[in-house]
């Protein structure tokens, strides 16, 4: 069984300029997630999909492989995880080379570990999955979320749960945003990484940071000083 470890990287981030080599304690913060891709043992290959020179020396320095450059059709704001994934795949084949799973992980994802990356993929060998995303339970119920209206008043999104007890609200999850498994020809067939038989693994608060701003950037920080002592 052949795996392959995609980092998409382009050089263009809009809201932290060039986030993905941005140094996070002490090494480029891309350095993590090819770390852990590496010391998971699973991957024939770890590669780094990028259309930067400076991506890709920083990306070969910490130990994956950048056989080709992004095409610009795939390195603007519009282009899918998919498309990225795709664009590489097919690269692959026309060196004749061909991976049954693909893990698609994010290159701002520090606080991910090893040991996660192998559990979406033992997921992934269950009954007849076709991909795994990584979820995280949100810390208060989203069926009590609420809205302000164009008049400003304040008002629940889900108003017939208003007296409903919070334990007996259904439990709700969202996307990691670490990392993702998926099988090859369910890629190519759907599209997206999100099959129709598609599963979950469950991740911990503490291995999780949307890093979109500068305050991300800083809790994310707290948050490896504090699982990694």
């Amino acid at each position: 069984m052949s795996n392959l470890a995609i980092i998409p990287a382009r050089g263009g981030s809009k809201r932290i300029p060039r986030k993905n080599i941005k140094e996070f304690l002490g090494k480029p913060i891309i350095a993590y997630s090819i770390k852990a891709a590496i010391e998971s043992g699973l991957f024939d290959e770890v590669m780094v999909s990028t259309d930067d020179e400076e991506i890709r020396n920083i990306s070969i320095k910490y130990g994956a492989k950048v056989p080709f450059l992004r095409t610009n059709k795939n390195s603007d704001d519009y282009a899918t995880l998919a498309d990225v994934a795709n664009e590489v795949i097919n690269n692959y084949k026309l060196q004749g080379v061909y991976f049954e799973n693909v893990c698609c992980i994010l290159p701002t994802a520090p606080l991910i570990k090893p040991h996660s990356i192998i559990k979406g993929y033992f997921k992934l060998q269950e009954g007849s999955f076709n991909s795994v995303c990584p979820v995280v339970k949100f810390t208060y119920p989203i069926l009590r979320a609420l809205e302000i209206s164009v008049d400003g008043k304040l008002k629940m999104v889900w108003p017939e749960h208003i007296k409903t007890r919070s334990q007996d609200l259904k439990t709700a999850y969202h996307d990691s945003g670490s990392f993702y498994w998926i099988k090859t020809e369910a890629l190519k067939k759907e599209g997206t990484f999100f099959c129709n038989q598609g599963t979950a693994i469950i991740l911990n608060e503490s291995e999780v940071q949307d890093i979109d701003t500068m305050d991300d950037w800083r809790i994310a920080e707290l948050k490896y000083h504090i699982t990694h002592g």
